[in-house]
């Protein structure tokens, strides 16, 4: 143990910055998003200890903690702001499509059809109505790879 202080009050800088580029290279190798603001926490540290603030081994740990859960804390708080949790899914293709208008590009023989919609034409059936070429319809959900819909 007294090795390892004598490494640290001969190299305090280099100490942080490697521990900081060991969790930012674990981070992108697994991908957590877990370790990336401690990485930064760590490269922080490793500036103020080379600016040569006095704060000793005790406080750059309690530094780097407290860096650790503020950065941590903030940036959920951002990513909740900014994708909130009841905000669709960009890669749920199927939950997007709801409520959404369609066009019939092909007319409903017993309720089943094609639709245009988002882009990709997609199987559709209905209940009720069949809906002709060129009219509107909303989609109201998914079976499978069909979309239900609705007159509109």
């Amino acid at each position: 143990m007294e090795a390892l202080t004598d490494l640290h009050a001969a190299q305090p800088f280099w100490i942080w910055l490697a521990l900081g580029v060991i969790l930012l290279a674990v981070e992108a190798a697994f991908s957590t998003e877990w370790l990336l603001w401690p990485a930064v926490s760590a490269g922080v540290v490793a500036v103020v200890t080379a600016l040569g603030l006095p704060l000793g081994f005790l406080g750059e740990v309690a530094l780097f903690a407290a860096l650790t859960v503020v950065a941590t804390l903030l940036s959920r708080r951002l990513i909740q702001r900014v994708n909130p949790s009841d905000a669709p899914d960009i890669n749920a293709r199927d939950s997007r499509l709801i409520g959404q208008r369609a066009q019939v590009v092909q007319a409903f023989v017993d309720g089943r059809g094609r639709v245009f919609v988002s882009g990709a034409e997609w199987v559709a059936e209905i209940e009720g109505a069949a809906p002709l070429a060129g009219e509107s319809v909303i989609v109201e959900g998914m079976d499978g790879p069909k979309l239900k819909v609705r007159p509109a």
